[in-house]
């Protein structure tokens, strides 16, 4: 289902790899052409707004805010007319409040020169996309990963959601004892946003240092390497790009529907699967909440329990936060019981996976510390602690086990 709408860029906003924000005037589409007025594609733009417009049809004369990745459309300009895909903006849905720029029609960009790559990635859909995968033959790293079939032990921390990116991050630097900066590398799936370039955390780790590289697998793309699979993917982060630790976690806009198995987060137990199989570490990254509203998220969501407790048919260490005193006081009464009676659930001698404690004193300097905003479910670090704290302890863990490898 598509809603279709036509747009002047009236204004640009920010940017950043591979992303541009845009503040677009909205003169036409189907509702238009069902009676509304078109509004004036040169009129000047007197207010701007605040933020995401309110779900509704979006009507000629809204103001919108819209996203387009120059390097599938173009570079817009003011005046430049645009396409839109507002179906999710009309459905108030989680796309950051954007309508999506499909295309420049009146600016096309040239044919990109003749090269290597032929993996399309967004299969048969209209912006589908060509991209040179580093497993595929054409690649320089294609001998490297022909035959290649270990991870030797590397660290992978697996998580729910892209919130917990940089929280992991931050668990990692704060628990590294080695001489260099550790190399931490992304592995994004295609459970949430198909492009890398969505992602605002994921450009400004990349730019503060904190990350050594991002590979893209399955349909989604945009990252340092393309894979075809999660496990190629993963051999690229190791013999590719040198990873010390690895964080596998979908792209922004996780996807669930309130039933048991209805969300994109149960790749998390297909995760732990893979690093199993090539001969890693699976670090299980516990989504975890002191403050959402909904029983099935408050303490361990039930995305974690499934994912971990259904889906990986193999080991993992899951890492449980031991809330210092001082942080145990300001999160809700029985939280850090709750979190107990959920993972036993998990591990042993109930549950296949390996119960591995962590204590969470200095994780709070180091999340507040973060080149990023934290957020999930559009709550911080302040209104949600037990979140950030929970994906952070993993990263902690994973820190240890690879330095531990390293030595």
């Amino acid at each position: 289902m598509m809603i279709w709408r036509e747009g002047v860029v009236r204004r640009l906003g920010r940017t950043w790899p591979g992303a541009a924000e845009l503040e677009v005037e909205v003169t036409g589409g189907a509702s238009v052409a069902a009676g509304e007025p078109a509004a004036d594609a040169g009129a000047p733009v007197t207010s701007v707004p605040a933020g995401p417009v309110p779900a509704g049809p979006v009507p000629a004369g809204t103001l919108v805010r819209a996203l387009a990745y120059p390097a599938l459309v173009g570079e817009p300009a003011p005046g430049d007319r645009v396409l839109l895909s507002a179906a999710a903006l009309a459905r108030g849905l989680g796309t950051g409040g954007y309508a999506m720029v499909v295309a420049l029609p009146d600016r096309l960009p040239a044919d990109p020169a003749p090269g290597p790559g032929h993996l399309v990635k967004a299969r048969y859909t209209p912006l589908q996309t060509l991209v040179l995968g580093a497993d595929e033959q054409e690649s320089e790293h294609h001998e490297i990963l022909r035959d290649a079939d270990d991870l030797a032990g590397l660290p992978v921390v697996v998580a729910d959601l892209h919130s917990a990116l940089p929280a992991v991050v931050a668990g990692v630097r704060a628990a590294w004892n080695g001489t260099t900066t550790p190399r931490v590398v992304y592995v994004m799936t295609d459970g949430g946003a198909l492009p890398a370039w969505f992602s605002r955390s994921l450009a400004g780790l990349r730019e503060a240092g904190a990350l050594a590289g991002s590979v893209t697998v399955g349909q989604a793309f945009g990252g340092d390497l393309e894979a075809v699979s999660l496990h190629s993917g993963l051999l690229a982060a190791r013999l590719v790009l040198g990873a010390d630790v690895v964080v596998v976690a979908q792209g922004p806009g996780n996807l669930g529907t309130g039933t048991r198995w209805g969300f994109s987060g149960t790749v998390c137990g297909d995760a732990v699967n893979a690093v199993a199989a090539l001969g890693g570490l699976a670090v299980a990254s516990l989504r975890v909440s002191g403050a959402d509203p909904r029983e099935r998220h408050l303490g361990v969501s039930h995305h974690s329990l499934t994912a971990y407790g259904r889906v990986a048919l193999a080991p993992a260490d899951v890492v449980v936060p031991r809330f210092d005193d001082a942080l145990a006081a300001a999160l809700p009464e029985g939280l850090a019981a709750r979190i107990d009676d959920q993972v036993a659930g998990l591990v042993a001698p109930v549950g296949i996976h390996r119960l591995v404690e962590v204590p969470t004193g200095g994780l709070l300097e180091a999340l507040a510390d973060s080149p990023v905003a934290l957020s999930t479910m559009g709550r911080g670090l302040d209104a949600d602690p037990a979140a950030f704290v929970a994906a952070a302890v993993a990263g902690v863990h994973a820190a240890r086990v690879a330095g531990r490898r390293v030595r």
